[in-house]
């Protein structure tokens, strides 16, 4: 298995710092955008297997940078989990339809989430 790359996408610098020490300490490649069309350009030039994605972020949202993450030839088998405090159903449902992996609703345990990646990790081996 190569380098895991992970794609942290997210405005608050607190779940930034959390999520990039926690990968960073099991081996990631880690790469840091602050919101989506950062993260769109981050997306396309590092080709992270997993991205964590957050919904309500500046300048494009999360719905917004997932559809151009999978019209990207590259990155159609990224795996992108939601990182959101929108925990309506009808926001989940949205999130899936458009193409996420899983998605999860803040607050959220980090080593939850460490494993459920580490389980995608194994998938697109």
């Amino acid at each position: 298995m190569g380098t895991k790359r992970i794609l942290i996408v997210d405005d608050e610098p607190n779940i930034v710092m959390s999520l990039e020490y926690a990968f960073k300490k099991k081996s990631y490649d880690v790469f840091i955008a602050r919101d989506g069309t950062e993260a769109f350009e981050i997306a396309k030039e590092q080709s992270p297997q997993i991205i964590l994605l957050d919904i309500m972020m500046p300048k494009m949202d999360g719905y917004e940078t997932l559809k151009k993450i999978k019209e990207v030839e590259h990155l159609k088998n990224a795996k992108v989990i939601f990182l959101s405090a929108k925990s309506k159903t009808n926001d989940i449902e949205k999130g899936m339809k458009l193409g996420a992996d899983d998605y999860v609703t803040k607050p959220f345990s980090v080593k939850k989430l460490i494993e459920k990646v580490e389980t995608m990790i194994i998938e697109t081996d």
